[in-house]
């Protein structure tokens, strides 16, 4: 999040516009707001896939970067290699900078993970160890981009956090030569299980990564169903908090196994039962 405001800062210039997938992280559009420019959202329902025609079709003379979030928070949607060429290409021949938010690029559970730098040199990246190394206290982050707008974010960030604290760059600096591949795989099977479960009363599209699923509301608004499911002592998150519409909500597949068991026995319990 730290990066992603650095960067705002540096390019966005008031009224200027960034785009947006909506459903999109909660944090873009006030971080977007706070550099000064104004959020574009592109709908991406009912799939939540990348259409670049549409993308292309939201781009004005005001334009002056895109975000993209893969593997997706809220959704858990990874987009495909075709997809991310697709949309850093069309950055490229716009001379649109391109923000790509990978912090949970290590759980990509049927495939591996495509970064749309891999076809424009120019793509700013920003990832961080919180996600996937479970630092989220540590407030540990990083980017990679072009070397202009490296070296302006740097600047800033000298004036404002001035750096993370050394113990945690020592962490992080170890945390590479971790494997994830169990954390990997234990995801995955959390995944596998959510699916399964609500695959007769919930419409989801099918989250490839990331520890979210996003279904749709089986009854009521997304806020409604929310409620209804605090009241049953189960904490999920109403889709208007990433969203315009307010007909899906978020669950997190983060927890033990005794918890997500409990959890998803309710959401099909309400789904059968409405209020």
């Amino acid at each position: 999040s730290g990066g992603l405001l650095l960067a705002l800062c540096c390019v966005v210039n008031p009224g200027e516009e960034v785009i947006i997938f909506d459903p999109y992280f909660v944090m873009y559009r006030h971080l977007v707001t706070l550099a000064g420019g104004t959020s574009v959202l592109v709908d991406t329902y009912p799939d939540f896939r990348v259409n670049v025609d549409t993308v292309a079709s939201h781009i004005t003379s005001k334009t002056k970067c895109i975000v993209i979030n893969s593997p997706t928070n809220p959704t858990g949607v990874v987009s495909t290699a075709d997809e991310m060429r697709k949309l850093a290409e069309l950055c490229k021949a716009r001379n649109i900078l391109l923000i790509s938010d990978e912090v949970y690029r290590s759980f990509c559970y049927d495939g591996s993970f495509s970064t749309p730098a891999a076809w424009n040199e120019d793509v700013l990246v920003v990832d961080g160890f919180s996600k996937s190394h479970g630092m989220t206290g540590w407030r540990l982050g990083y980017a990679h981009g072009p070397t202009r707008l490296i070296q302006e974010m740097a600047k800033l960030q000298q004036f404002s956090y001035v750096c993370a604290p050394s113990i945690a760059q020592y962490a992080g600096a170890l945390a590479w030569d971790i494997d994830l591949t169990r954390q990997c795989e234990n995801y995955k099977r959390k995944r596998d299980k959510v699916v399964a479960a609500l695959a007769d009363d919930f419409e989801l599209s099918h989250p490839g990564g990331a520890f979210y699923a996003f279904p749709r509301a089986p009854w009521g608004t997304g806020t409604e169903f929310v409620a209804e499911a605090i009241r049953h002592n189960l904490l999920i998150i109403p889709g208007n908090v990433f969203s315009q519409k307010d007909t899906h909500f978020r669950i997190s597949y983060a927890v033990d196994d005794a918890t997500l068991d409990r959890g998803l026995d309710v959401l099909r319990k309400l789904a059968k039962s409405p209020r």
